[in-house]
């Protein structure tokens, strides 16, 4: 309790800090150089800071922020600019940008693609699109598969921890694995079994995917249930159907799967029927303990060429030195990217400018600081967060403070626009000691702090903190619990219809949520302590970054 004196005293500093406007409310709705050219920014975390940052992000001057061309540099000339304004320094050994290459794969004539499933009970033919949808992970131009054996391998877990092993004593080599989605406490709603319906890294398809790899596949499809995992088939359909984007292979040593792709459910039920087997059936048995691989008797046959194109975007990267441990770091993070779904407005204000936003709002309030921290900080716009997290991913692999010097991420992602809430939810709850940082930031505010409002949906697995949390460093992702991580934003218009900027909208509960974060860091940035996973977490610190 003795952090909470400081803590509500940063608090009140943050609240005190008056907006000085000289610009009149229509000079900045005005066009697009006025946007660009405001100026009048508070060192405090206030709403028409919050809102002039959220206006710019999403307006049409910034073309989308699609990473590559025109719309990344406008974006990230911004960015630089607010940083630069504010006398940060840049984050990466004198530059603001960290070049991050990616490889994009395309399938050619899609349409045109079939999956062919030869069984002892007959032969399927599944089409892209409707039925299933299929790519390369290994970046090859042509790809094929002539009778590749099918193995059921349930949910494609190997979990030491739970004694769980779907590929035990199976030799997958030139063999493609069928898999289901979600994991095994997924299906039986044990809270004790795989945390029960509260979605695991176990069930997430980047996993499934890798470990098919590592197990040595040759493919590897998923079957899709819309409950189990937490997106329609048109969400998989659209992203398969197009660009798919991935690092380069010789960014990261493991193996990967030739071919890759989903099935929907019936399209897997045709598949084990040619085998003559039942699906459903062995979908039970899969979450049973005990479980092993099943070997259908049937083969799949597939060919398909890829246009395959290599391109850089960047991380902006602006860092605040330490006064005394200069050489240790807290990360903010929030992604700069958008991706416009086909027919859809290309602002992207909820997913991410508000995050972005509140990135901005925060380095503000540290860089007027006073006294300045003891522990630097970093503050990380990444990029290409919507295309698998790989702003965030390459940063882990080429970090600019080492990661055993690297005291906690603390990411924004999708802030709230429909006003204040009493809670606020921590996304990953129960993972790290950040919990006990934020309830204690939130006792300021007269806030409480409660778990995930969605579990099951895995939300922790779609943000950048998943990366460092996967190489060891303790993450908080959380914002207030108003509503649930999906529903859409009030004020008359959700983000499927019209995705700017809202005046109408309520930002004075993204703010709390700013503060609150804000004071987690703060408070972070001037202890000699590094906070720790707790027991039983997904994720923990490998020896190189323990005794710290």
């Amino acid at each position: 309790m003795r952090y909470l004196w400081p803590l509500a005293a940063l608090s009140l500093l943050l609240c005190a800090c008056h907006h000085h406007q000289t610009n009149s409310s229509n000079e900045r709705d005005g066009d697009a150089s006025a946007l660009l050219d405001y100026n009048d920014f508070s060192p405090g975390i206030v709403v028409d800071d919050l809102a002039q940052h959220m206006k710019v992000l999403s307006s049409d001057a910034l073309l989308g922020r699609t990473p590559g061309g025109e719309a990344e540099r406008r974006t990230t000339q911004y960015l630089i600019k607010q940083f630069t304004r504010m006398g940060l320094a840049p984050g990466n050994n004198g530059s603001w940008l960290q070049a991050v290459p990616y490889v994009a794969a395309t399938v050619q004539h899609a349409a045109q693609v079939r999956l062919d499933v030869a069984g002892k009970e007959g032969a399927a033919s599944l089409a892209f699109g409707p039925e299933m949808v299929v790519g390369t992970l290994d970046e090859q131009t042509h790809t094929a598969l002539h009778d590749s054996p099918l193995v059921f391998v349930g949910y494609g877990v190997e979990a030491p921890a739970e004694q769980w092993h779907d590929y035990a004593g199976t030799d997958l080599k030139g063999k493609t694995v069928i898999i289901l989605v979600n994991d095994p406490g997924w299906a039986t709603q044990d809270p004790n079994f795989f945390k029960g319906r509260e979605y695991t890294y176990f069930g997430r398809w980047t996993y499934k995917f890798e470990e098919a790899a590592h197990q040595g596949a040759s493919a590897a499809l998923i079957v899709h249930d819309t409950e189990a995992a937490g997106y329609p088939w048109r969400t998989v359909e659209r992203t398969w159907s197009g660009e798919r984007m991935d690092l380069p292979k010789q960014e990261e040593a493991s193996r990967r799967l030739p071919v890759a792709g989903w099935l929907t459910t019936e399209a897997a039920r045709k598949l084990f029927a040619s085998a003559g087997v039942d699906f459903d059936t062995l979908k039970r048995q899969a979450a049973q303990r005990g479980f092993t691989a099943v070997p259908l008797q049937a083969t799949l046959s597939v060919a398909f060429d890829s246009d395959i194109r290599r391109g850089e975007s960047h991380n902006v990267v602006a860092r605040l030195d330490g006064k005394t441990h200069a050489d240790e770091a807290i990360v903010y993070s929030a992604h700069w990217d958008h991706l416009t779904p086909p027919a859809s407005p290309p602002h992207g204000t909820v997913d991410n400018a508000t995050g972005v936003a509140g990135l901005l709002e925060i380095a503000e309030a540290f860089a007027h600081r006073a006294p300045k921290p003891h522990r630097s900080v970093l503050f990380i716009a990444t990029t290409l967060d919507e295309s698998g997290l790989l702003g965030s991913r390459y940063y882990v692999a080429h970090p600019l403070v080492p990661l055993a010097k690297t005291v906690a991420d603390i990411n924004l992602d999708m802030l709230p626009v429909d006003g204040p809430a009493s809670a606020l939810s921590v996304i990953g709850f129960g993972q790290s000691q950040l919990d006990e940082y934020l309830a204690d930031a939130a006792k300021v505010q007269r806030r409480t702090v409660m778990p995930d409002l969605a579990p099951e949906k895995g939300y922790f697995f779609r943000s950048d903190q998943l990366s460092f949390a996967r190489a060891g460093v303790p993450v908080l992702y959380a914002r207030s619990a108003a509503a649930r991580p999906d529903a859409v934003p009030s004020g008359g218009d959700t983000p499927a219809l019209d995705d700017s900027f809202n005046p109408r909208w309520n930002l004075s509960g993204a703010v709390e949520d700013v503060r609150a974060l804000f004071m987690v860091g703060s408070r972070l940035s001037v202890e000699d302590s590094y906070p720790q996973w707790k027991p039983g977490s997904d994720f923990h610190r490998p020896d190189s970054m323990k005794g710290l």
